[in-house]
């Protein structure tokens, strides 16, 4: 009865909608009560925003600057979402829209309760499903899940275990759908060659996808994927007929942007391909992968001062890859960004903590290193080089690292808030301790004093030092404190410098 009430209102800012006059769309609409209609007009709103944050970064040419701009809609279709929430009053619709607003607002836990419960009222919209999937990080979120028991359930999961690069689970998955009556589906044909792409299984790969395109030619999703392996095979005749048949179909696609783009650098025509790169950056500037692929163009055409654009992508894809626990994928993508930057002491540091995840510690140990010698911003090179040394009972090159590490915190001259200034000290105490330096202990014990993790340490250590100097225990005159650079660090082009000894006196936290 509502639906028909609102009939009228309702398809005449559908054809607003569809034209993409959205604020039109949502002044007819406004006041009316059916579901259908709330939805439209809550959504009109929401793309209205998008399109006018689109709109202001039209001129912007990375991804940073494009972070920057929100879109200002997003708060006031929360509050009034929040509300219907509250009262039972959102559809399976409704409930999809209220978990993007949350999502676009950072919201992610709010936002993957509203998308489980959207799925739970409305199981076959894939939309929600696929939202969530962009939610979620690692295997055990999922077992947190109450999802509803259907079987778009398992398209879900067959989706998400490919995502997460867990492909064996995934490969099941899609076995027992294709068994259980979706053998023709050319979606799940198209995830399972996409799924061995991802394991680096070409022939395979590239087996399913010359089948896939037999049985749907017009097909433009994950042909970018197809063309990639193509690429990697010099198969040339190939990819210049998937680029020129994707042209036919559709030449503003992303997909047929980044084909053409891999057809051109096959040919060693970098240029064009990179144009066609930015041309799919225009058309979605969230699409990775187009990033990626730019990058390698304009390294291929020694234009750094360019490639210094896809610097932010390649850092940002091996974040990404860090976060999926994905170390090799991880280490790669922050090389190439270390080619573009090779004094930045961030990636250096990235670089190094990724060696030292595949358990490579002398590379870990020269990529600290290096980040301590072009300048360390966030003054932590030093501190993990220390604790490498420590995990390797190298005691001595470990203090040394701290003795440097608190020299220079110090001679900053800023209120110090590192928390790994009482490591440091605690470190130096025990090793001054070993070496039965007493009064250099003693030192080390007394600042440890004035931080709260390490109080009750220094405390502790100062009470043996006393006990031990009142049994007439001498210090050692035998064993130097290490106030040299390790042989290790400076065999490799590492310049040897004295370091003088630490003036714990002058130092104040």
């Amino acid at each position: 009865q509502e639906d028909a009430r609102d009939l009228d209102a309702y398809t005449l800012a559908k054809s607003y909608f569809d034209l993409k006059e959205y604020d039109r769309a949502a002044y007819f609409l406004r006041g009316c009560k059916s579901q259908k209609a709330y939805f439209l007009y809550m959504y009109s709103r929401y793309l209205s925003g998008e399109k006018k944050k689109d709109d202001e970064t039209v001129d912007s040419l990375g991804p940073l600057e494009k972070g920057q701009v929100k879109n200002e809609a997003l708060r006031e279709l929360r509050v009034e979402l929040s509300k219907k929430h509250k009262a039972r009053e959102l559809d399976g619709f409704g409930l999809y829209l209220y978990g993007v607003v949350l999502r676009k607002l950072d919201l992610v836990k709010e936002a993957i309760d509203v998308f489980v419960e959207a799925a739970h009222v409305l199981p076959l919209h894939w939309g929600a499903w696929l939202e969530l999937c962009n939610l979620i990080t690692d295997k055990e979120m999922l077992k947190f899940l109450s999802l509803p028991d259907t079987w778009m359930k398992e398209f879900f999961l067959a989706h998400i275990y490919t995502e997460l690069q867990l492909i064996e689970e995934a490969l099941q998955k899609y076995q027992s759908l294709i068994d259980a009556g979706f053998s023709k589906s050319t979606y799940i044909i198209s995830q399972i060659a996409v799924a061995y792409h991802n394991i680096r299984d070409i022939d395979k790969a590239l087996s399913i996808f010359n089948e896939l395109r037999k049985q749907d030619p017009y097909r433009i999703e994950n042909m970018d994927t197809f063309s990639n392996l193509l690429y990697v095979r010099s198969m040339k005749p190939e990819l210049s007929y998937l680029a020129h048949n994707l042209c036919e179909i559709d030449k503003y696609r992303v997909e047929t942007c980044c084909v053409i783009g891999n057809y051109y650098s096959l040919r060693s025509q970098h240029e064009k391909a990179a144009l066609y790169f930015q041309r799919a950056l225009k058309l979605n500037p969230r699409y990775l992968g187009a990033w990626t692929l730019m990058g390698h163009e304009y390294m291929e055409m020694k234009n750094t001062s360019a490639a210094i654009q896809a610097y932010r992508a390649w850092y940002g894809l091996g974040q990404t890859y860090e976060i999926l626990k994905m170390p090799f994928y991880c280490l790669y993508y922050y090389r190439r960004a270390h080619q573009l930057r090779p004094n930045d002491s961030r990636m250096l540091v990235a670089l190094g903590e990724c060696y030292e995840k595949l358990n490579q510690l002398v590379e870990a140990k020269k990529c600290y290193w290096r980040a301590y010698a072009v300048g360390d911003v966030e003054k932590m090179a030093l501190v993990k080089l220390a604790k490498l040394h420590e995990q390797l009972n190298e005691s001595e090159q470990a203090a040394q690292c701290y003795i440097k590490y608190i020299q220079d915190i110090y001679s900053c001259g800023e209120i110090v808030e590192h928390l790994e200034v009482s490591t440091a000290f605690r470190y130096l105490a025990q090793y001054y301790f070993k070496c039965k330096l007493w009064d250099e202990a003693s030192a080390c014990a007394q600042k440890c004093c004035a931080f709260n993790d390490t109080r009750e340490e220094g405390k502790a250590l100062l009470r043996q030092i006393l006990q031990l100097r009142n049994q007439g225990e001498t210090s050692s005159t035998d064993i130097a404190a290490p106030f040299f650079l390790p042989a290790s660090l400076s065999a490799n082009n590492t310049p040897t410098r004295r370091v003088s000894p630490l003036n714990l006196s002058s130092v104040t936290p």
